[in-house]
């Protein structure tokens, strides 16, 4: 389980420019790579959707050694309904919360020295004001599960997870692969988990030949398997080996190749360019403002 890396929380994000604005002004990440796609993923990376759609890599460094955003924006979809599945990233910087402070962006102060603020479109980041680390300043993904022992037994004893914290009081648990990664939060929501149409996927790589093994172990366990295992092509980049999970309450995980991806995932320097010539050629909502039409909801 030691080779087994956090890689990145997937948003579904209905205003390209703004989400932009968000995560490269406010919370400082950098644009990774951008791509784009004239049909629907095969293991749907950008929702149930089958048209043009784009994803924008986003984080404060190179994805071999950070946790990083996937913001995939599928054309002519304007907003998606949040569930209670995704509770929010905490971060670590106070350069974050000092730069939402002087764009106005809404903070709200939860506890001392941590400040909740929203994504467009509705997601949470919870941004503690501390000097940012060195290494990866994004901390941990927080997710709602029903049933706590029931999601820790699967994460922990089907996925190998390490156990940080458990507090049973608190319904919450702190889990993560080594110490030097973004970790993932469970807590209890007090009910069913709505995934809404916003519902996200978190994703790890592990070594190629682990793929078929950990599809193999949750057909025998009983498990959900949204996307038995599948290559993915990305135009002019590697090809890569997904298989895709769902929990107990039906968050979606994907473990992909760790080889291939490293290739994948490799920084583009063009990043930036690429995802503002995307923008500046979506005339969509100049076109749906000329009517006085909406973009549709999801």
């Amino acid at each position: 389980m030691a080779a087994r890396r956090a890689l990145h929380f997937v948003f579904k994000v209905g205003d390209r420019a703004r989400t932009a604005r968000f995560y490269r002004d406010l919370l400082g990440m950098k644009v990774l790579r951008h791509e784009e796609f004239e049909e629907g993923c095969k293991a749907t990376c950008n929702g149930p959707y089958d048209g043009k759609w784009s994803k924008t890599m986003v984080g404060y460094g190179p994805e071999d050694d950070h946790f990083v955003a996937e913001l995939t924006y599928n054309y002519g979809i304007g907003e998606y309904r949040l569930g209670n599945d995704f509770l929010g990233i905490t971060l670590v910087s106070s350069q974050a919360v000092s730069n939402a402070k002087k764009m106005g962006w809404p903070l709200k102060e939860v506890t001392s020295g941590v400040f909740e603020t929203e994504a467009p479109g509705g997601y949470k980041f919870y941004l503690e004001e501390k000097e940012q680390l060195k290494q990866d300043p994004v901390w941990k993904v927080t997710l709602g599960v029903s049933n706590l022992h029931k999601s820790v037994s699967y994460w922990s004893g089907l996925l190998g997870m390490k156990i940080y914290e458990k507090d049973e009081e608190k319904q919450r648990a702190l889990l993560g692969y080594a110490d030097n990664q973004c970790k993932l939060e469970l807590k209890a929501v007090g009910g069913a988990v709505d995934h809404g149409t916003a519902f996200g996927r978190i994703a790890f790589s592990c070594p190629k030949d682990e793929l078929p093994n950990i599809e193999a172990l949750m057909k025998k366990e009983n498990q959900k398997i949204l996307t038995p295992l599948v290559s993915l092509d990305t135009p002019g980049k590697a090809t890569v080996q997904v298989v895709i999970l769902a929990d107990p309450d039906g968050h979606e995980i994907c473990f992909v190749g760790d080889e291939a991806f490293r290739e994948l995932s490799k920084l583009d320097p063009n990043g930036d360019k690429l995802l503002d010539d995307a923008m500046a050629a979506d005339n969509s909502d100049k076109w749906f403002a000329q009517r006085n039409m909406k973009k549709a909801s999801a």
